[in-house]
């Protein structure tokens, strides 16, 4: 791998561009994590025009939400989204798609995003100081909430998107699991578990018609396969913030106002959430910081920003109130 990337077309077309960040190898290869960017055209008078947005995705998951990223810069935003190691753009031959044995290893990541980010306005930082919005989705909620409260005074606000802080077994069902997990993962990492996704959630999406094509292998039907590594790591993360975590900056959590259990299919899940307990994530919500508001959105999926086009412009419409109405501190 070369030392110098440059920002290249993105697979979505303009005005999306993409850059390598190269995070250097472990035992399956060279590790990379691949920025996206698109920005606002003629935001000088817009309400964000100092704001820069750091998305990351879920599980099984990468960045391809181009609405997303048109709300952002309508209201003059830099949008960035982080497709992580080893997920769609940053999957690299004979990897474990999605792996890690400690969310920690996210930080490499991170850092490398917004190294990237923050490059372009080193020579003017004095002048204009921006601010950053975190936001996640699912795993990358989970990711992103366990990140900001390691590193507090980086973000101006945190947008969570269903965040998976609670295993869905409830806190009960992780706390009796977790050393069953905790101990596979240190003798067989890498081993498989039974396949639990029936596509139930892709086939919602489809029949929304909110899913577009991706290229083979980034998002499969059924999900990526899991392994006691990856899932001790998860619920290594859900332990901290059921302890409770105190991310400095104001946070907004999108959740859908129902669930559906994934057991067999039903048209109910295309208008609720039928990959976490939304109750659940609710309460865990509560656990992350001290300035935590909630929007639950009705009829929406489990990525609210994929639900069908009511459900959708609720969410949007609840963030933007909510971005625009002194939630975020300004910039200093």
């Amino acid at each position: 791998m070369t030392d110098v990337q440059k920002w290249v077309p993105d697979i979505l077309g303009a005005p999306f561009e993409q850059l390598t960040l190269l995070l250097g190898t472990d035992a399956e290869g060279d590790v990379v994590a691949t920025l996206v960017r698109s920005r606002p055209r003629a935001a000088a008078l817009a309400p964000l025009v100092d704001v820069d947005v750091l998305y990351v995705h879920g599980w099984s998951d990468y960045f391809f939400q181009t609405d997303l990223a048109r709300f952002w810069n309508r209201l003059g935003a830099r949008f960035y989204a982080l497709d992580l190691r080893k997920y769609g753009r940053s999957m690299r031959q004979g990897q474990t798609p999605g792996y890690v044995a400690s969310l920690d290893e996210y930080d490499a990541d991170i850092a490398a995003a917004l190294d990237a980010m923050r490059a372009r306005s080193r020579g003017r930082a004095r002048r204009s100081p921006r601010r950053l919005v975190l936001m996640g989705h699912s795993t990358g909620g989970l990711t992103l909430s366990l990140w900001a409260a390691r590193h507090p005074g980086e973000a101006a606000a945190v947008v969570l998107n269903s965040p998976w802080l609670e295993l869905q077994t409830g806190a009960i069902g992780r706390q009796a699991i977790a050393p069953l997990v905790a101990a596979r993962a240190r003798f067989d990492p890498l081993g498989t578990h039974p396949v639990v996704d029936l596509g139930f959630y892709t086939r919602a999406q489809r029949e929304l018609g909110t899913l577009p094509d991706s290229p083979e292998g980034w998002r499969p039907e059924r999900g990526f396969p899991t392994h006691p590594g990856w899932l001790a790591a998860i619920m290594t993360g859900q332990r901290t913030i059921a302890a409770g975590v105190d991310i400095d900056a104001p946070v907004f959590v999108l959740l859908s106002t129902g669930y559906t259990s994934p057991i067999h299919w039903a048209p109910a899940m295309t208008s609720t959430d039928s990959v976490l307990v939304v109750d659940d994530i609710a309460r865990a919500a509560t656990r992350i910081g001290r300035r935590v508001g909630i929007q639950r959105i009705p009829d929406a999926i489990h990525d609210v920003f994929l639900s069908d086009r009511e459900a959708r412009a609720a969410a949007y419409a609840a963030l933007q109130a909510w971005l625009l109405t002194g939630a975020m501190p300004r910039a200093i």
